[in-house]
């Protein structure tokens, strides 16, 4: 399999996009690699996968299937991204969301900051 950065992707390709945004005072780092009928989003201010959760459509719901992967539990943060994403893209989406959950409107301003990369680089999502 061959890897692609920066969305220089080739047909089966690994593709890998870091972009980061100063929101509400601190910086924010993204990390996505797409693959093959899906994609991995980490989202973080600092180098550390604490959780992870997966999401898919399904046929039999309209709402994707959740679930995490690993990760406390009760922060329902990476679980509720990846739903999200899955319903936009309607592919497979694993997400690692390592950001304080103190603020309510960094949750949206983050999640807003993804739907406007989407809008930009759609082939990596």
């Amino acid at each position: 399999m061959s890897v692609a950065v920066n969305g220089e992707s080739q047909l089966g390709a690994v593709a890998i996009h870091n972009f980061s945004e100063r929101i509400l005072e601190q910086v924010v780092h993204f990390h996505v690699m797409r693959f093959s009928g899906g994609f991995f989003l980490w989202v973080g201010n600092a180098p550390v996968l604490s959780n992870l959760a997966v999401s898919m459509s399904s046929k039999y719901d309209s709402m994707p299937l959740s679930s995490l992967l690993m990760g406390d539990p009760s922060n329902t943060a990476p679980n509720s991204l990846a739903q999200r994403l899955a319903k936009k893209t309607t592919k497979q989406v694993f997400v690692s969301y390592t950001l304080p959950e103190t603020d309510s409107n960094l949750c949206l301003q983050v999640e807003d900051r993804i739907k406007k990369e989407l809008e930009l680089h759609p082939e990596l999502f």
